[in-house]
Parts: structure tokens; C-alpha cells; sequence
């Protein structure tokens, strides 16, 4: 043995071929600051080897490497820029420095490579996959580029476009795809990957393979002429600038690096992407991103704990409600293999669920995302039904009948009577108390919310609302299936509105006032989009939502908290609702829908709802608003009703709060969620920019737990990352 450690080896094989293998004492192979001090004594033990003819790089796990210890860096990440710098290029050696032994080198690439197990790769002379595989860079996810020589590799590998794809889409390659760009060498069944592997390492030995003519374009300047240097980054830049824009800087960091790079050697060019990534990792982006990533990990991770914890397996399931929703809920059950009966009273009900399942499958078909075959499976495994002896033997059933408490807690009770005493039953539903819900069950603990946000099949959230009496048993079964069929699920405990719908109302009756006050609603989307970020404006996602929705929910909110949320006097939505214009769902809202010449959709502002509106503001006329003070009008009401979600437990952790509402709402993504967007304000500052519109009513009044919070220099994340 030539290096023993605790994440890596290096041992010396028959004809002098040593074999570097990575088998980290976890569940995976990545890169900390442990593994790179290894590192540097495995390359100097095969250096110092004089039998050593070649190199073999292993995994020892069922994944090669997945990347870098993202936790760990992410406090390095804190350090000022001009200390970041050296810390960075010391990584980037470390893998110049195997990459410059003088002995050729292949990679077996098993399960998956990113981040830094593909630049590990792109480092040694040839690359072996199996057909398992898959490989990819992507740290624009995280609001960087690749630290470890990605940007000077993967371009002299494959061509500076095909690099750019790579690493501007952050997505993961299989097997064959890689090969056909250049990627790997060769790909060849799992059971032959070590094999093959060092079939290839002995011919390079042998001369028949010339590994110093492989290796030496990745230590020269790009071989682009200065018309194809030109045609490719300005295309480049055009295509991220309109893709990516100014909110995810990383992109563009990253084509502009490849560019400044193209003419220098290895040297030069590791030089700009060292000072590129340390310039990246010291933005707010990256901290938001990271951190959703490291939340993420948070909300996985418990929800496959409950898996493990879960006595009760899913494997048959009914939907009650067969409109869109319910559609979408049986099209997403059967899609990812849970069968689904989907019930309801009459035909014609049944005939919209299985069309609208039908109709987004056909998209998929369409796209060729799925097999006509497949297709035909999903759909045969959601089973159409007008009676309750169908669903007697499913284990789990998700009502999604009309928004009506009185509907709903009848509906449950009939299906209640229908199933077995183990068979779970929850509601889809949005805003009626789950506790109000059970009353009328008989087994309360089997008994849960189970929201899904509209359209289904595109939308990742799943709140999975806890009662009084619902068990633990009850919450882990639900909790698994949601994740069984492709969702994110997030446990939260039962208040008026649970936990998305609760802080998203907030900041509705904020935009309301605004309005009231003479703000141009058209003006107010312009500036959540474009500046904040948001995907749709208020007034574009209340039309989405549907006036009559929003009008029915602002109600809710009002019982739930009279002092906080009482409903608004002249509320433009209501204002709007008495005049059936329900937004999208009948063509006429904040907005007019309607089509042009060519079929588009289009979306004009209504000059009918200005009217309204103009009839009762509270403002003399039309009122101009800055950016700054739009964006504090609407966000401080959500994130302060968000502080008071986690302080009262109705979700349990700053991570699922920021995850819940990226997922449900689609919060920025660069800004991290509304705990990270607060955090990176500043509570001091935040504090005081609340206070400046505390006389506007409780809804901009921070708790005094935030205040403290501010004094004692906490992070509300702080327990989140003890808990991932």
C-alpha cells in the first residue's frame, strides 16, 4: 500500500499500475479539506513510486464523487476575498498536480460525477464510464463556476460551445451523451468498468494509446481562430444574458472567464477562474443559493426519514374530486407508480380528471419526454369510478372536492364509512382548519391536510398539515407518499391558512393598500418581477389564483386573525370579485385575457379595473411609488408573518420556511427564500425599515422575538444546519 487514509488509497497493482481509489469512511465520495490534504500524499506517493507505470482512478462507492462538502466551504466562503483567493487556488493545484504526474491516467466513472468528481476526471488523460453514469458541473446552481479547473478542461475537452452548455445549464449528462461530445472515452456495462478501464490504462502503457498528445490541449490556449472566437462567446453571451439575467450573475461570470482565457495556457487560464470563483462565492446570490441548497437537503432528509419511519406502506391510493386538481393529483400518483382510483358523482366530472391526466401526458409525448407506451400505462393505472366500493381497499385517500367546509366534512365522513380502519384519508385543502375537518371523523388520528398547489404536475410542494389528534404514524405515511410521488413535502401544524396560503395574504393586503393609495397595479407587477423577482406580480398571480379564490381566502384570513389581517375596507379584490371578474378562469381581471391574430395568449391591463380602483382609492389620484418602497410595502408583511410562523411552530425550521415558499410560490430563487432574503438584509435592517411603516397596522410590526433576535446577533439558521 502506498497511502492509506481515511478517504483515500493508493496501492500498487500487477504491472506496475497503481490504483487511486476514492472510499470515503460516509455514505459518499466528496471533496473537504480533509480529503485534499490526502490528496496531496496520494500524488506524492505515486511520484515517489518507481514501479508505478499508470494510473487507475477508482470509487469505492456506488457513485464516483459527487462533489465538494458544500457545508464546509460555504464558511470558508465568509472569508474576505483577498483570503479567499489563495485558499481557492490551492484546491485548483492540488488537481494540476495529478494532473501533471508523468504517467498516464484513466478514470472508471461509476453512478454519478459533479461538480468536483467531473473536474477530477477532466484532470486524468482518459475517462471510462458505465452505462450508469452521469456526469456534470453544476455549480451556476449555486451561484458559481467550477472552482477546480472545470472552465479550463471541459473547453479544451469538448469545444468551448459544448463546454458553455454544460456549465451554463448546470445540468447532469448519462453515459452516452457524454461520450458523444467527448466527455468519456468509452462506455461500457457496470460489470465491465474495471476491466476496461484497465485494458485502456495497459495499452497506454504500452504505447498503443498516446497519452501526452491527449493531455497536452488541456495545458494550451483554446484552438479557436479569431472569427470563431468571436461567433462563439458573443452567441454565448446572448443566449445566457436573455436566459439567465442580471439575478444569476454565475453564467456570465463563467462565458467571460472561458473568453479571457481562450488564448492562455493552463496557468493563466486557472489564474481567472481562481479570481472568478472567489469573486462569485463573496455575493449575495451564492449565499441565497447555497443556502437553498443546504434547506433543501433539509426537507429530503426528513422526508426520507419518515420513509424509513412510515409502518404503513402506499401502494394503492384514491383521489375523491375528479376536476383538475383531482386530474392532477391521479395523473401524478400513477405517473410515478402508485395506482389511483379517482372518484366522483358523476361522468362528466370523471371525463375532466382523466382528460386532464390525458392532456399532460400528451405533452410529454409530445415532447418526447415519454413513450406512447408508458403513456398508455399511466393512464391504465388511474381507474375512473362513481362508487365508494371502489376506493374499500386503497391505503391512502386524498379528497378533493370543492373549497367548502360543509362539503368537505361530509365527503370525509361517507369515505370514512367506506375504507378499512387503517386506510389513511386527508384533504386538499387550502384554507378550512384540519381540526374543523376532523370533528366530524371518527378515527382523527388516521386523519391530515394534504395541499397540493395547482397545476400538480408542475409544482413541488406538498404541505402536509398536522391536526390535533393526527399521529406520528399518520404524518410519516403521508409525508412518504407525497415524496413517493415526486413532491417535496413539508410538515406543518393546522392555523387559518396553514403556512403558505397564511403569509402569502400578508402580502396581498399590502399590494391592496398600495393600490388603494394610487399605485399603478401594472407598475407594482413591473417592479416584483423585474426587480424583485418574483415570476408573476400580485396582480397577475391574483388573477391566476382567481378573484373569487382570493376573496374567499381573504375571509378566512380575516376569522383567523381579525386583528391582523381584517379584511381591507374598498379591497380592489373584492372591488373586482362583485363585478365577476374572476381573472384568468373567465378572461377578466386585474388584467383582460384574450388571443391574438396568430392563437397567443395575451394579457392587457383593464381599463375597467382602473376605473374601479379609481372609485375607491383612498388617494386623490394615480400615485407614483419607488421600487425600494413598492418592494417594502409587500415583502415586510410576508416575512414578518413568516418570523411568526416559526415562532408559533407551524413550520418547524428557517430552512423548510424558505424551501416551502420557493417551492409553493416560487420565490425568487436568488434571493434564497424569505428567511435568507432577511438575513441578508440585515435584521437590524430590516427592523428598521418596518418601522418606518408600522403605522400602516400590525401587519408591518415586527415580533419582539425578531427584535431579539437582532440584539443578540442570531441566525435563525443556526438549528437548521445542526439538524441537516
Amino acid at each position: 500500500m502506498l497511502f492509506q487514509g481515511k478517504s483515500l488509497s493508493a496501492k500498487l497493482l500487477d504491472d506496475g499500475i497503481v490504483e487511486f481509489k476514492f472510499d470515503a469512511q460516509g455514505s459518499v465520495n466528496k471533496f473537504d479539506q480533509a480529503t485534499f490534504k490526502e490528496y496531496i500524499a496520494v500524488v506524492d506517493a505515486i511520484n515517489n513510486c518507481s514501479e508505478a507505470k499508470g494510473v487507475l482512478v477508482t470509487s469505492g462507492k456506488s457513485s464516483f464523487i459527487v462533489g465538494a462538502d458544500i457545508t464546509e466551504f460555504l464558511e470558508i466562503f465568509k472569508k474576505p476575498e483577498d483570503e479567499l483567493l489563495p485558499w481557492i487556488k490551492q484546491g485548483s493545484d492540488v488537481f494540476d498536480s495529478f494532473e501533471d504526474i508523468n504517467l498516464p491516467t484513466v478514470v472508471a466513472i461509476n453512478g454519478f460525477a459533479l461538480g468536483g468528481g467531473c473536474e477530477m476526471s477532466l484532470a486524468c488523460d482518459y475517462r471510462i464510464g458505465d452505462t450508469s453514469c452521469s456526469i456534470g458541473l453544476p455549480e451556476v446552481n449555486l451561484g458559481l463556476i467550477p472552482g477546480f479547473g472545470g472552465t479550463v478542461r471541459l473547453p479544451r475537452v469538448i469545444g468551448a460551445d459544448n463546454a458553455i452548455e454544460w456549465m451554463s445549464t448546470g445540468r447532469t449528462f448519462k453515459a452516452e451523451q457524454a461520450m458523444a461530445v467527448g466527455v468519456l472515452d468509452a462506455v461500457v456495462a457496470p460489470e465491465h468498468l474495471r476491466e476496461a478501464a484497465i485494458k485502456m490504462l495497459n495499452q497506454a502503457i504500452a504505447g498503443k494509446l498516446d497519452w501526452r498528445a491527449k493531455r497536452q490541449p488541456k495545458l494550451e490556449a483554446l484552438k479557436l481562430s479569431p472569427t470563431e472566437t468571436i461567433m462563439t462567446f458573443n452567441t454565448c453571451k446572448g443566449m445566457i444574458a436573455a436566459k439567465a439575467g442580471k439575478h444569476y450573475p454565475a453564467p456570465m461570470v463563467m462565458v467571460k472567464t472561458i473568453e479571457a482565457a481562450a488564448s492562455l495556457g493552463r496557468e493563466g487560464a486557472m489564474a481567472l477562474e481562481n479570481a472568478g470563483f472567489a469573486k462569485l462565492a463573496k455575493t449575495d446570490v451564492a449565499t441565497a443559493q447555497i443556502g437553498l441548497f443546504m434547506a433543501d437537503q433539509v426537507v429530503k432528509g426528513k422526508a426520507k426519514k419518515a420513509g424509513k419511519q412510515a409502518t404503513k406502506a402506499v401502494n394503492k391510493a384514491a383521489v375523491l374530486g375528479a376536476g383538475i386538481m383531482g386530474g392532477g393529483i391521479a395523473y401524478q400518483s400513477a405517473y410515478k407508480g402508485t395506482p389511483i382510483i379517482m372518484k366522483d358523482i358523476n361522468d362528466q366530472a370523471l371525463d375532466l380528471g382523466l382528460t386532464t391526466a390525458a392532456g399532460i401526458l400528451t405533452k410529454q409525448v409530445e415532447r418526447g419526454r415519454m413513450s406512447v407506451k408508458k403513456m398508455a400505462g399511466v393512464l391504465n393505472s388511474i381507474t375512473p369510478s362513481l362508487s365508494y366500493d371502489s376506493v374499500k381497499d386503497v391505503d391512502i385517500v386524498v379528497e378533493a372536492v370543492v373549497e367548502n367546509p360543509k362539503v368537505k366534512a361530509m365527503v370525509l365522513a361517507e369515505v370514512e364509512s367506506h375504507v378499512s380502519e387503517d386506510t389513511i384519508v386527508t384533504s386538499n385543502t387550502s384554507t378550512i382548519s384540519i381540526d374543523l375537518l376532523a370533528q366530524g371523523l371518527k378515527r382523527k388520528d388516521k386523519f391530515c391536510g394534504m395541499h397540493f398547489f395547482n397545476p400538480v404536475n408542475k409544482m413541488p410542494l406538498v404541505e402536509v398539515i398536522r391536526g390535533k389528534e393526527t399521529s406520528d404514524e399518520t404524518v410519516a405515511a403521508v409525508v412518504a407518499y407525497a415524496a413517493k410521488m415526486g413532491k417535496s413535502p413539508i410538515v406543518v401544524n393546522d392555523c387559518p391558512g396553514f403556512y403558505i396560503n397564511r403569509v402569502l395574504f400578508p402580502y396581498f393586503a399590502g399590494f391592496s393598500q398600495l393600490v388603494l393609495e394610487g399605485a399603478d397595479f401594472v407598475a407594482v407587477d413591473k417592479v416584483m418581477e423585474k426587480q424583485f423577482g418574483w415570476p408573476m406580480g400580485p396582480a397577475y398571480l391574483l388573477d391566476v389564483v382567481g378573484i373569487d379564490t382570493a376573496d374567499h381566502c381573504t375571509g378566512v384570513m380575516s376569522a383567523g386573525f381579525p386583528t391582523r389581517m381584517s379584511k381591507i375596507d374598498n379591497d380592489p379584490v373584492s372591488a373586482l370579485y362583485n363585478k365577476d371578474r374572476l381573472g384568468q378562469k373567465n378572461g377578466k381581471g386585474f388584467y383582460d385575457y384574450g388571443k391574438d391574430k396568430r392563437g397567443r395568449p395575451t394579457k392587457v391591463a383593464a381599463q375597467v379595473a382602473y376605473d374601479l380602483f379609481a372609485g375607491v382609492s383612498t388617494g386623490a389620484e394615480k400615485k407614483d411609488f419607488s421600487s425600494d418602497e413598492t418592494i417594502a410595502r409587500l415583502m415586510i408583511p410576508m416575512v414578518n408573518e413568516v418570523v411568526r410562523c416559526l415562532e408559533e411552530g407551524v413550520v418547524d425550521t428557517a430552512a423548510e420556511a424558505d424551501m416551502g415558499l420557493i417551492y409553493g410560490l416560487g420565490f425568487p430563487p436568488f434571493r434564497g427564500g424569505p428567511i435568507r432574503y432577511l438575513e441578508t438584509l440585515g435584521l437590524d435592517n430590516f427592523i428598521a425599515m418596518a418601522d418606518k411603516y408600522a403605522h400602516l397596522g400590525e401587519i408591518y410590526q415586527v415580533t419582539d422575538g425578531l427584535r431579539e433576535m437582532a440584539k443578540s446577533g442570531q441566525s435563525y439558521f443556526t438549528t437548521d444546519v445542526k439538524t441537516a
